[in-house]
């Protein structure tokens, strides 16, 4: 009875389907945050292959047999790479994208991570860092007694200071052949893969980059009345299946 194990892959797929839904509503709110989408693969085909026979005009021959379906599998879960909505805030040190990149951030090991999340802050020393206190780079050291701090769209960081304004440095955004291929580390950061492609860094605003927008941040951009069909959907879809396997061990049953 193949419909035990076809149901059973039917409902593991849709188990993990609801844990990628899951995880896209409880990310709703955190910033920068891109949704998963689910896609699935039907498994192997069974062929019980027949004989060709013969067909309704002369010469005219009928390939015959039966492919049956060996169930379901998750094909892959791939991260929509959509923006968000820009929500202000007003926050000196808040940034966001406009359109496409990746500020660049320095984990403690000396490899670059990449984020769509621009809610940065200054450390002891006057230098940009995300909100873990990792370092943004290029380094951004603002120096102490500015009466205002500028980012421009361009990234440039300029600061008045003793009625004077001065240009302290300059952020650059990155970007990659295939941003779908970066791997999520958590905290709302990425790395470079074989798949991504290598980091190209430059100016925002130039060659395909976007701009930055000081004062806001992005928002996910997860639709929570989507993802609620969507869980309504793998709920009946989950369901069926165990409708089908109580019907198949039924059958079974029956058989005995």
């Amino acid at each position: 009875m193949r419909a035990l194990s076809i149901a059973a892959s039917g409902m593991l797929a849709q188990q993990q389907n609801t844990e990628v839904v899951a995880n896209n509503l409880a990310n709703v709110n955190t910033t920068g945050y891109e949704r998963r989408r689910t896609e699935f693969n039907s498994l192997l085909y069974r062929h019980l292959v027949r004989r060709p026979k013969a067909g309704s005009s002369a010469g005219e021959t009928v390939l015959a047999g039966v492919h049956t379906g060996l169930g379901v599998k998750i094909g892959d879960v791939y991260r929509v790479h959509e923006q968000g909505v820009l929500k202000q805030t007003g926050n000196t040190f808040d940034m966001a994208i406009q359109g496409e990149g990746y500020f660049q951030i320095q984990l403690p090991n000396g490899d670059t991570a990449y984020t769509r999340d621009g809610t940065f802050q200054l450390n002891e020393a006057g230098s940009l860092v995300t909100h873990d206190g990792f370092p943004v780079q290029p380094n951004i050291a603002v120096p102490a007694g500015v009466t205002k701090i500028t980012i421009n769209s361009t990234g440039e960081v300029l600061v008045e200071q003793g009625g004077t304004q001065a240009n302290v440095g300059a952020l650059l955004l990155a970007q990659f052949p295939n941003p779908g291929g970066l791997r999520a580390v958590g905290d709302n950061m990425f790395i470079a893969t074989t798949a991504s492609g290598a980091a190209t860094a430059g100016t925002p605003g130039l060659n395909g980059l976007g701009t930055v927008q000081q004062g806001f941040v992005e928002s996910s951009n997860v639709n929570p009345v989507e993802e609620i069909s969507n869980l309504i959907r793998a709920s009946r879809a989950y369901e069926m299946n165990s409708k089908v396997m109580k019907a198949a061990d039924e059958m079974m049953a029956t058989r005995n």
